[in-house]
């Protein structure tokens, strides 16, 4: 993916303007339906069965009633977790009327929004398989292609745009969103946890996987071209996120974490000495230079380079 366009409530015109890619035309202010894996189960029943048994649909129900997540909510504003725009951010999936709108209580922790972006501005291109009783093994070709483009200038995340799924993910994993430096300090010591162990293809390979491109029958694992490319991907947009985010807090944990962001990322685009971008992009990480390793990696096959630094299990 290109950049992702996923926010919530209270700072959509910020990850807007952070991840918007050229050729996007989605709202300025896309908001969410509140879609869950049951709204969408009609097209996507294999994908629905794979989240069911994912964290993403069963943690959110203990969140709200556990001790710490109380004590974290009640450190960065209090209230149900549910309603504490903080706890939204990551967690739940929103259901909203327009852009802004207080949001009702959530359907769902993290589902088909969370991950593929608010719904607003792209349900309805993504749904229009060519008419009225068109079904998927009936879509032209061409419509299809002109259907995944036009949903995508609309703002959906999808699985082809490689950047915008490493730059959604870190997200949430990284404490990276809308959160100033005294937030993340409060939910530290609150004891919410950050990973510094993250890392895109262990945690997007796993239980979470649902590469049902073919038919709904068989989920496709990644060849080690493509296992390859996502590692790298991920280590482009972890470099950039760690360097931005050192400078927001300066709570140990937070730091730590940044730190080893930082190195296992280098590591990663240090093996790759095929593609001189990924060099460029370790002596100056910006935006601009991660999308141009991403899109120098693309048709290639770099496995071979970064083969010993993948993951030997997924989460």
């Amino acid at each position: 993916m290109k950049t992702s366009t996923i926010v919530r409530t209270f700072f959509v015109a910020f990850s807007t303007v952070a991840f918007l890619s050229p050729g996007r035309i989605a709202s300025a202010q896309p908001y969410y339906l509140g879609l869950t894996a049951g709204d969408c189960v009609k097209c996507h029943a294999s994908e629905e069965k794979v989240w069911q048994g994912t964290k993403h649909a069963t943690h959110a129900g203990k969140i709200h009633a556990s001790d710490e997540g109380k004590k974290i909510a009640a450190a960065v504003g209090g209230g149900d977790p549910r309603k504490n725009p903080t706890c939204t951010q990551c967690h739940y999936s929103l259901e909203q009327t327009a852009a802004g709108s207080p949001s009702k209580l959530p359907k769902a922790g993290v589902s088909c929004e969370s991950c593929h972006g608010a719904a607003s501005d792209w349900v309805k291109i993504h749904n229009d398989l060519g008419g009225e009783g068109v079904k998927k093994e009936t879509e032209t070709a061409e419509h299809k292609k002109k259907r995944i483009a036009d949903s995508i200038k609309a703002g959906m995340i999808r699985p082809d745009q490689p950047h915008d799924v490493a730059a959604n993910c870190l997200n949430c994993h990284n404490l990276a969103r809308a959160l100033d430096g005294a937030t993340i300090a409060k939910m530290i010591e609150a004891g919410h946890p950050i990973n510094p162990d993250y890392e895109l293809v262990k945690y997007s390979q796993g239980t979470v996987r649902h590469r049902f491109y073919q038919n709904q029958d068989k989920n496709e694992e990644m060849t080690q071209a493509e296992l390859a490319r996502w590692l790298i991907t991920g280590a482009a947009v972890k470099l950039v996120s760690a360097k931005v985010n050192e400078k927001k807090s300066d709570n140990a944990k937070y730091q730590d974490a940044q730190k080893k962001h930082i190195a296992s990322a280098t590591a990663v685009l240090s093996a790759v000495k095929s593609v001189p971008e990924a060099a460029t992009l370790i002596a100056a990480p910006t935006e601009a230079n991660a999308q141009k390793l991403i899109a120098a990696i693309a048709s290639k096959d770099v496995s071979g380079e970064v083969k010993d630094l993948l993951p030997k299990d997924y989460k």
